[in-house]
């Protein structure tokens, strides 16, 4: 075996399965791929594991307790089989066509160490040029960041190992560079095979603190190691002033601290003047933007800034979904258990103008903009959103943000996005990643969600991997609940309900159903009912006619009309995933799967038919659909199967508890969350056993919220 890739794993749930794809995907040779597990707390063992199950290159070493990188790669080096060994971290990538070039060059020249070409993106995508290894003061292959390829004999036989804590790899990647220079045994290869991508937080480069200054300690002892070798010196220089001018490393405060300890030429004032410079640039700049901001905002703005100096009121949440268009999704779920929970938390709902007729009777509420909707925004303590708030507010120290999210990922989002000019004309990704960094909490229903929000919304935030709370209904309505919704649409209990409800296209406007209506529910015959959903983008525009076609686009709860129905028939709609709760038949009707994937991008082939990619039947015409129906193939037990395989993967923390769960979490403060918890600190445990009613529908009429003053 030529090549053992040891990987470190602690917190990059987001990011590991590229990484592992990108090295089990490469052509020549057999690899193999030595996972060690750093005592992860969220998703990542589990990512391992899968990869482990399915390919027999991948080994998982699972260490006691997270006891840091460069313990982590002494396991995986001690465990390894291959002649080379390639230390990449969980959020690196090995590029198309590396393993060839490497192979050739390792045939070509026998080297103790081989230097590779690498760059670096970071979280907006822009990728760096490529980094130099081969010559120059800049690139004489001291630097730690350069990759390489160690022969595992030349490594064990000079008992390298990489040290404990932070910059684990000065001692050992250094000596080895330099054993194999004085050698001869160093080689380079300039082709990019490495890319490391720059995470925005969450790793140890983009958190400041004093445990930055352990570099010190390390160049120190690598001196002391080396003979003091003036080529050590040169390396130490510039990896410290790198080290210094990284405000995600150096705290501003430490920073005359650490350039006296580290005795670097030139004077520390000098740095003062070039930040101080910096900062007065910053200042001006954010002086302009405010102004200009004040001059649009007015009055309301005014009274909002006065609004912020009054105390958080500590029993006062905001709620908002789906850009304000009313109560709903899981936001509205939350709502309704809090009630019950927690009822000393007083909920209003932020919705426009034109939406204020949907909320429920009773239901508090202020309108999007106004001098009340400012000062509840002002005041609250909890802000719960499955989308965003409108007009960019600003938040408080104090103040707690759930994002709920309002469905699973098929298509990509966040800043997967960016790989699609045509569908991204107008995104701020800035904006998206602004709107991260206000998240305290990010509710996900399946690891595959939690994964790509990871990395996607790339911030701080903790991940609650307790379901979603607007699922609920499925597991604890009574069939009495579920026969009066179906009165309610005059449905009679012995026809076959199909509820039809695609998403939106991207690259095209208002609703034009893939389906001839009329003709699928004259075929299919009397004994079948069609209620139709259109998008929420399109509101009521879906317009079918016909005593069996009936358009449900206006009923506000979508989760009665899937109660209410037999089968889903969909193309790419998240609601699929949540569908898959009640473990009924869900036909993908997709006759234009090409070119959504290409518009839009997904995460998945949903047409693959294999288990946990396909939630049952597939049709890519409509004369397919109707074959489905009249064989019967729609509910067989082979599209059963592939239903519990979907439901399995992406429906696993929802039991009917969820509500309860997050305003355990959010609103009385308990932490021991019993079910999928892997933010760090939460440990997993089983679910829970506690009881949950159904949601109770409030009687009055709504109620706007007038500006008062604070309760707190």
């Amino acid at each position: 075996m030529l090549l053992s890739v040891v990987v470190p794993v602690h917190r990059v749930q987001g990011y590991l399965r590229a990484t592992c794809e990108s090295v089990l995907g490469q052509v020549p040779g057999e690899p193999e791929l030595l996972v060690v597990d750093d005592g992860s707390r969220d998703g990542s063992a589990r990512i391992a594991a899968e990869f482990a199950r399915r390919d027999p290159r991948v080994r998982v070493i699972t260490l006691p307790e997270h006891l840091g990188a460069g313990p982590a790669r002494n396991a995986g080096a001690a465990a390894a089989r291959g002649r080379y060994l390639l230390f990449l971290d969980g959020d690196d990538l090995l590029r198309p066509g590396a393993l060839t070039e490497i192979t050739g060059r390792l045939t070509a020249s026998d080297p103790d160490v081989l230097l590779l070409g690498h760059d670096r993106v970071d979280w907006w995508g822009e990728v760096s040029a490529p980094r130099p290894t081969g010559s120059g003061p800049a690139a004489d292959g001291l630097s730690t960041a350069v990759p390489r390829l160690f022969r595992r004999a030349f490594w064990t036989g000079h008992g390298l190992r990489f040290t404990d804590g932070p910059y684990a790899d000065v001692l050992p990647v250094h000596r080895a560079t330099l054993l194999a220079a004085d050698a001869g045994t160093l080689d380079t290869l300039d082709r990019v095979c490495v890319r490391h991508r720059v995470r925005r937080s969450g790793t140890p480069a983009t958190t400041p603190g004093r445990h930055h200054f352990a570099i010190l300690d390390a160049y120190r002892r690598l001196l002391a190691e080396t003979g003091d070798d003036p080529r050590i010196r040169s390396a130490r220089t510039r990896h410290l002033l790198a080290v210094l001018d990284d405000p995600g490393r150096i705290a501003p405060g430490d920073r005359a601290a650490f350039h006296h300890a580290a005795e670097l030429p030139g004077s520390y004032t000098a740095h003062r003047v070039r930040e101080a410079a910096d900062a007065a640039r910053s200042r001006t700049r954010a002086a302009l933007v405010r102004g200009r901001r004040t001059l649009r905002a007015g009055l309301t703005r005014a009274v909002y800034r006065t609004d912020l100096l009054r105390p958080l009121d500590p029993n006062l949440a905001v709620y908002g979904a789906y850009w304000n268009r009313g109560a709903a999704c899981n936001p509205a779920a939350i709502h309704a258990k809090a009630l019950e929970l927690a009822p000393h938390v007083q909920g209003v709902w932020a919705v426009s103008s034109r939406h204020r007729e949907r909320l429920p009777s009773g239901t508090p509420y202020v309108i999007e903009g106004s001098l009340a909707y400012w000062r509840v925004m002002a005041t609250a303590t909890y802000l719960i959103n499955n989308s965003s708030f409108p007009g960019g507010f600003t938040k408080r120290p104090g103040q707690c943000y759930l994002q709920t999210h309002h469905g699973t990922p098929l298509k990509t989002m966040g800043l997967d996005q960016r790989g699609y000019p045509a569908l991204t004309n107008g995104i701020s990704f800035e904006k998206i990643v602004a709107h991260a960094d206000q998240w305290d909490f990010s509710l996900s229903a399946n690891p595959h969600t939690t994964e790509i929000w990871d990395r996607v919304y790339p911030s701080g935030y903790e991940h609650l991997n307790l379901g979603y709370p607007r699922n609920d209904i499925f597991f604890t309505a009574t069939p009495e609940r579920t026969a009066a919704i179906r009165r309610e649409f005059s449905l009679d209990p012995d026809r076959t309900v199909l509820l039809y409800a695609p998403t939106h296209r991207d690259y095209r406007k208002g609703f034009v159903p893939q389906l001839d209506l009329e003709r699928l529910a004259r075929e299919l015959g009397p004994q079948y009912v069609v209620l139709v959903r259109a998008h929420y983008f399109y509101g009521g525009s879906a317009r079918p006619a016909g005593a069996r076609v009936v358009d449900v686009t206006e009923h506000p709860s979508v989760e009665e009309l899937c109660l209410v129905s037999d089968a889903l028939i969909t193309d790419y709609s998240s609601l699929m995933f949540d569908y898959a709760c009640l473990d009924r038949p869900i036909i993908s009707h997709a006759p234009d799967w090409a070119a959504y994937r290409a518009s839009r991008g997904t995460y998945f082939d949903l047409l693959s038919g294999r288990p946990g990619d396909t939630p049952g039947a597939v049709a890519t015409t409509e004369d397919e659909l109707l074959e489905l129906f009249r064989t019967g193939e729609w509910r067989s037990a082979r599209t059963a199967r592939l239903r519990a395989a979907f439901r399995e993967r992406f429906c696993p923390y929802d039991d009917g508890h969820a509500a309860e769960r997050v305003v355990r979490r959010l609103f009385l403060g308990e932490t021991e969350i019993p079910i999928g918890t892997e933010s760090p600190g939460d440990a997993e445990r089983g679910r829970t056993a506690t009881g949950a009613q159904p949601m109770s529908p409030v009687r009055e009429r709504p109620r706007p919220v007038t500006p008062g003053p604070s309760r707190g």
